[in-house]
């Protein structure tokens, strides 16, 4: 989303559409009190993912990717504004959306884990 986010023109004018702040955006993605179905195309059965081995190694080489992005961009990520059908979001918000929705798949998994007989259950 980041990058095709900045693929097109800045257009500050969009600005105005962006209903979230970064907080409040942070704050949505990673509640879990509210619970949420993923799109049909990221449901496990229709990963591209053969392994878990594989899985993880594109994570982290996403991750390794985002982090050197993040460290380097001299790129306006403020004014390059994205329409969505789940919102209007500036670049930098979509890099926060990233972090917050890998937080909230970590506290799932701690969620997973807690339960008393993981991992039979």
């Amino acid at each position: 989303m980041v990058e095709q986010s900045l693929q097109q023109p800045a257009n500050p004018d969009k600005r105005k559409e962006i209903k979230f702040t970064d907080q409040e955006l942070i704050k949505a993605v990673e509640d879990r009190s509210q619970k949420s179905k993923t799109f049909a195309a990221l449901e496990p059965a229709n990963s591209p993912f053969k392994t878990l081995a594989e899985a993880l190694a594109s994570f982290k080489e996403n991750r390794h990717k985002l982090i050197a992005f993040v460290e380097y961009t001299k790129e306006d990520l403020r004014n390059h504004v994205s329409v969505l059908p789940i919102g209007t979001y500036d670049s930098y918000q979509f890099i926060l959306l990233i972090s917050a929705h890998t937080k909230r798949h970590t506290q799932q998994i701690e969620e997973i884990k807690a339960i008393t007989d993981f991992p039979k259950h």
